[in-house]
């Protein structure tokens, strides 16, 4: 384990506090060139509303949504398994001093704990590796895009384009109830599982990153052109920006399947990232995990 210069409860507090009241600014240059190039009187209003939401939350160290979602956790690096206890320590403390909205319910009685815990919460993957850090990520999912979230077990038979035409369909479905313009995370291949988790692990991917996969990068680009030419625009109002980018990942699967998921992240794609060596914490939003 890492010697840390604080503890990790506080720098989930930290980390928290950085997502929810601070657009990355990949996403918010994205935000910037949209409303540069759009010609919609309103889409341009309805990006305008949005970067002034952006703008106030950042100065007032308040949420920039009301939805402060249920926050998704990635530790990557060198740790031990007290983590977990401090990550949901911090989540606890994050929720009473930012204040987050108490997200969590139990999916049948849907009893509230009011600290963003319970069974299974938070989310955290573990990803141990021998580099000389501890890495913390952290995406907070709302659930206007969360539940855009879909899965389709392809036929091989149906390759790029059908991969092309099930994404398109998915992202166009959803409409305005993901708050575009965001971020569509694809997965493709795996298994069921691994595939929406690939989806989702997409978005922890800043705007102006490389696919080093020359065939993921020209689908990525495929689909962004395809979806922005789709006329649903900003909240589906109408526009030429219904996603700000498209990011892909993808793994070797079974030779009779094609998996492939969709994970929308709304306008407010938020994320953050502390990078814990001995001695030293080091903030920023972006991860490639």
């Amino acid at each position: 384990m890492i010697k840390l210069p604080e503890p990790v409860d506080q720098i989930v507090v930290n980390l928290l506090k950085a997502a929810n009241t601070k657009l990355p600014q990949d996403v918010g240059w994205a935000l910037e060139a949209a409303a540069g190039w759009e010609n919609d009187p309103m889409a341009r209003t309805q990006l305008g509303a949005i970067m002034d939401n952006v703008k106030k939350a950042e100065s007032l160290g308040r949420p920039m949504c009301q939805d402060t979602g249920i926050p998704i956790f990635y530790v990557k690096g060198r740790f031990d398994s007290s983590i977990g206890a401090e990550i949901r320590k911090g989540l606890k403390k994050a929720t009473e001093i930012i204040p987050l909205r108490p997200n969590t319910v139990d999916p049948l009685t849907r009893r509230n704990p009011g600290d963003n815990l319970g069974k299974g919460m938070p989310v955290i993957h573990y990803i141990p590796t021998d580099d000389v850090f501890t890495e913390i990520s952290v995406l907070v999912k709302g659930a206007g895009s969360e539940n855009m979230t879909r899965l389709a077990m392809l036929n091989p038979s149906d390759g790029i384009e059908g991969v092309k035409r099930f994404v398109a369909d998915s992202v166009l479905d959803a409409g305005g109830r993901p708050c575009p313009p965001g971020i569509v995370g694809v997965g493709i291949g795996g298994t069921a599982d691994e595939c929406v988790s690939m989806a989702k692990e997409a978005l922890m991917s800043p705007l102006d990153s490389d696919n080093g996969d020359p065939v993921l990068k020209e689908l990525e680009e495929d689909l962004f052109v395809r979806l922005n030419s789709s006329g649903l625009g900003p909240m589906g109002l109408g526009g030429s920006t219904t996603v700000l980018g498209v990011k892909i990942r993808s793994a070797y699967c079974h030779t009779a399947s094609l998996p492939v998921a969709v994970n929308i992240g709304c306008w407010a794609t938020r994320r953050a990232v502390a990078r814990i060596t001995d001695n030293n914490v080091e903030y920023g939003q972006g991860a490639e995990l």
